[in-house]
């Protein structure tokens, strides 16, 4: 991969101008390229390598933000994804930074599997909102879905509780692997545990993205999984609390 600085280019997988399902409002998304899990329902499959996507300079992305900014502004924002867009923490540190001077709201979707770096706290402190992707409340089952255990992301959430960062849990249901009604509980009773949980968002598994892992060469190993029916998503829902 081609060097540049990190704290002003950030590798893009693509750009989404007027997302509505990604934070608040009406939001600018950024899809950074690269990950560093294997989630096996992952359905952006062609983000994984950091050798994909293309290089974009903090100028150029932050002069395409502001020409959305009525848009996005006030009841929306930007909201920074992947991939893993905590793999480019300093050029998100760069553009928020910018963006807080706006006054532009910020967001980062993560599953938030790291140590609590320096960078971490620093990118943290112009953030708005986390939507933190609880991958599996048991560790052995997250290892087995993700290729990692669940305590440095549990760890994440209990991090922006105790510093008092907005966040969105959201969990993916995925018939067989994260419908189970005591792990669902586990879940709900760890969540309670944190003071700054604004939402809880059940995201039903689909399989739209099997079609990446095959155009890439990839065995697709949840392809006789079902998407969970109306029936399972309320039942999951109702044992969260989620109206």
């Amino acid at each position: 991969m081609e060097k540049k600085d990190l704290h002003y280019y950030a590798k893009v997988h693509s750009i989404e101008s007027f997302g509505t399902v990604d934070g608040p409002g009406i939001r600018f998304v950024l899809f950074l390229q690269g990950c560093n899990l294997k989630c096996k329902y992952c359905h952006n499959r062609d983000t994984w390598d950091m050798n994909g996507g293309s290089y974009a300079s903090l100028d150029d992305i932050y002069a395409k933000i502001l020409r959305y900014k009525n848009y996005i502004h006030p009841n929306g924002g930007v909201t920074i994804t992947g991939g893993e867009p905590l793999l480019q923490v300093k050029f998100i540190i760069s553009l928020f930074k910018k963006l807080k001077e706006k006054g532009i709201h910020t967001c980062i979707d993560t599953s938030g599997m790291f140590s609590i770096s320096k960078d971490i706290e620093e990118v943290l402190k112009y953030t708005d909102l986390v939507l933190l992707d609880i991958k599996h409340i048991d560790p052995q089952k997250c290892k087995d879905l993700v290729g990692f255990s669940n305590e440095k992301e549990l760890d994440f959430a209990r991090y922006l509780s105790d510093n008092n960062i907005p966040m969105w849990i959201r969990q993916v249901l995925i018939p067989g692997y994260t419908d189970d009604e005591n792990d669902l509980l586990k879940l709900k009773k760890f969540i309670s545990s944190l003071k700054t949980v604004e939402k809880i968002e059940l995201l039903p598994y689909h399989n739209l993205g099997e079609y990446k892992w095959k155009n890439l060469g990839f065995k697709y190993e949840l392809e006789n999984v079902k998407e969970p029916s109306q029936e399972e998503i309320d039942k999951a829902k109702k044992i969260l609390g989620i109206s």
